[in-house]
């Protein structure tokens, strides 16, 4: 079905030693890209070779002379101590603890008094600038005089002597007596414009270069390493390492206000994605954007004079180019490339406005970590190509690519040959699909405090990392990342400006704990978000509220929206009151299950209303119930981690909050190992098995007809509608 494309769409990297295995590549895995990687330099042999050549290009890092020279403007993270509890009138607490030595050294050379904070944390309150002090000799900062028995913490800047992900690079492959990069600030004014002359000379000197991957703007995402350079604190979305006097001082003309570390700080937790924002950290957020985006352009300007592409990689140096957010537009970037860890971060770059073309590395990297003896790297494969297939099939990339030491993936011919499928499978799949949109059966609207910002990025600490806190949580969005939804992310303020905007929307998800940046927290305490709500659902909409949705305590309540959900938790609050509704009931939702479903971790201590419909329970707990209100239709499911009946699970339960369970069978798969995806527009439509052993299923077509398949491993049919 379709024409059999045989090449492009595929990026490979290469290094000076491996320049006859990269162009056998070339041929077998069709490639039309050739990329180097950190740490590599491009072979002359290939300068010639008919494909385009990518240019890894770091603005922040590989000048150390640079950066020795003007060390004002090397770049800063704030950092906070941990907790010390005053055990007497004076306390030292030492900046340094627990960091490591070579990545971060402590900038007492901007004005301490000014950039800095000592907090009080039994009281909250800013220890003032006369009853503390800081020692060069010790590196400790002194409070005299301190409250016996108050906790105590430093909020300082340091500079990043050691790029992060350079680290993190070095560490991970073992380079022994390599030189540490250091991190220069592009923002300020010196480096600047040393970095425009820089990049100017970079494209005179290499003409060869078609493609220029900025990896990746200005600011690093925060990652911080421990004295034993274990990973000590990571955040993808992180803004932590994007400050300097400099920064804020043009932050605080902007928005009128005096800056506090404590905006970043955040007592310690760094504002990170499971934190409700405050005004202060968004303010901080837009403005960086709006400055990172802007010189960024410039950046991106200056390349296109050069006649070449300016693509960026999603990820690093990344910090303000938020990609779903309207400035992000104006750069005018030919290209994004990103990781793919699953079906949510393939998503998180194929979803992206404004830009010509997507593309997706996929795992595993070419790193000694996978690539060793006795290592699977086949595997890993299998298992990350099927699932960002779904995906894939929902919203194509454009392109696919592998990134690391290719001298270490020759080294296993199996897997060579693997990805030769993958590659003839993904231009196929692409050939099928392109410019056109899969058939949605409704609309979602995730609802967080984040909203598009974050869209696709939910419950993602960093990347598809595993947490045994959130993997209930993070199946949802894998779930929908191949499911056919139109899928939207909004949030509480999208709802304040614009009651109306609900009227498009089928059905609402909030997915998470109680109290946090993904259900809402206080956004519950709003009458105009729940008489919002309330109203939607009474009037005909759905509402499915995963984990501890609306979870926030107040007037009588932890469930805000108890009587759409027909749950309410235990908190000790209601102990004196009998619950008897505890019958379980067959439904709709769980029809298609084999057995259990799998709650993931599940939730302790929820109970149903007396009117609520139980459909699972384990131990008196709620895990799953449904309830009607008004016209429209609640669904609570304790957690859903991802798997493909899980994901069916989720299907039905949009369907059923949506009213429309009748059209179930419409481009449906009866056996939930396998999907169907429909592409009206372009006559076509394709049935997947995502698993590796052979299936059988009905399938039913757009009209409702239906007929009997027998399928292939991991095989994958085209037809025409």
């Amino acid at each position: 079905m379709g024409k059999e494309c045989t090449t492009g769409r595929v990026t490979i990297p290469t290094d000076v030693d491996v320049v006859p295995e990269t162009l056998e590549l070339v041929k077998r895995w069709g490639a039309d890209a050739i990329r180097d990687c950190d740490g590599t330099d491009y072979p002359e042999e290939l300068k010639k070779v008919d494909a385009k050549v990518y240019a890894t290009y770091y603005t922040t890092r590989k000048d150390n002379a640079w950066a020795k020279a003007n060390p004002d403007e090397i770049q800063q993270m704030y950092i906070m101590t941990s907790f010390h509890t005053a055990t007497k009138g004076e306390l030292s607490i030492h900046l340094m603890d627990h960091l490591y030595p070579d990545m971060l050294k402590v900038n007492s050379h901007d004005d301490i008094q000014r950039w800095w904070e000592v907090i009080d944390r039994t009281t909250g309150k800013v220890v003032p600038v006369t009853e503390w002090s800081y020692s060069e000799e010790t590196g400790d900062v002194t409070i005299k005089p301190a409250k016996a028995f108050h906790d105590y913490t430093v909020s300082f800047l340091a500079y990043i002597m050691w790029d992060p992900v350079h680290m993190y690079n070095a560490v991970t492959n073992d380079w022994q007596g390599v030189e540490k990069q250091i991190t220069f600030d592009v923002r300020q004014p010196k480096t600047k414009e040393y970095s425009k002359k820089r990049l100017r000379k970079f494209l005179e000197s290499h003409p060869y270069v078609d493609v220029v991957r900025f990896t990746t703007f200005f600011h690093q995402f925060t990652l911080i390493f421990d004295e034993l350079a274990r990973e000590k604190y990571v955040d993808w979305y992180g803004y932590s390492a994007s400050v300097s006097p400099y920064i804020l001082e043009q932050f605080e003309q902007e928005v009128g206000y005096k800056f506090r570390p404590e905006f970043i700080i955040d007592q310690g937790y760094m504002n990170n994605m499971y934190r409700i924002p405050s005004k202060e950290f968004m303010d901080f957020t837009a403005f960086q954007r709006r400055e990172v985006t802007k010189l960024a352009k410039e950046f991106v300007d200056i390349v296109h004079e050069y006649g070449k592409e300016a693509m960026m990689f999603l990820g690093d140096h990344w910090i303000g180019m938020e990609p779903f957010m309207d400035e992000f537009k104006s750069v005018g970037l030919d290209a994004v490339v990103g990781s793919v860890g699953n079906g949510a971060t393939l998503r998180l770059i194929s979803d992206i406005p404004g830009v010509k073309y997507t593309e997706g590395r996929f795992l595993p990297y070419f790193f000694p970590d996978t690539f060793h003896e006795g290592g699977d790297p086949v595997k890993e494969a299998k298992v990350n190509w099927v699932t960002a297939r779904r995906a894939i099939l929902r919203k194509p990339i454009d392109r696919i690519g592998y990134g690391g030491y290719l001298k270490l993936a020759v080294q296993f011919p199996e897997f060579i040959d693997y990805v030769e499928s993958v590659c003839k499978e993904f231009r196929t799949l692409y050939e099928n699909i392109k410019g056109t949109t899969p058939y949605c059966v409704k609309t979602v609207a995730v609802l967080n405090c984040w909203g598009k910002m974050r869209a696709w990025g939910n419950h993602m600490v960093h990347h598809a990392i595993y947490h045994k806190q959130n993997y209930s949580y993070a199946g949802i969005m894998e779930a929908l990342s191949g499911a056919p939804f139109d899928v939207r992310f909004i949030t509480f303020d999208d709802i304040r400006k614009n009651p109306d905007m609900l009227k498009d929307i089928d059905v609402i998800l909030n997915v998470g704990d109680g109290d946090t940046a993904y259900t809402g927290g206080d956004n519950w305490t709003d009458e105009t978000i729940v008489s919002a709500i309330n109203e939607f659902v009474y009037n005909g909409g759905g509402f499915i509220g995963i984990g501890e949705p609306t979870g926030h305590q107040w007037e009588g309540k932890y469930i805000q929206l108890r009587s759409v959900l027909g749950v309410e938790r235990e908190n000790g609050f209601d102990l004196n009151k009998d619950k008897y509704n505890w019958e379980e009931h067959t439904h709709f939702i769980t029809e298609d299950c084999k057995g259990d479903v799998d709650f993931g971790e599940g939730k302790k201590n929820m109970y149903a209303l007396p009117d609520t419909t139980i459909i699972r329970q384990i131990d008196k707990e709620v895990q799953m119930a449904v309830n009607s209100f008004g016209e429209g239709r609640g669904v609570y499911i304790s957690g859903l981690p991802y798997s493909f009946e899980n994901s069916r699970v989720l299907y039905r339960a949009i369907l059923w909050a949506a009213h429309d369970e009748e059209n179930l069978h419409r481009w449906f798969s009866s056996n939930y190992n396998v999907e169907v995806h429909a592409y009206v527009k372009n006559g076509k439509y394709c049935i997947v098995n995502n698993t590796y052993e052979p299936q059988d299923t009905t399938v039913y077509k757009g009209d409702g007809t239906s007929f009997d398949l027998h399928m292939e491993a991991n095989e994958i049919i085209w037809k025409e509608i």
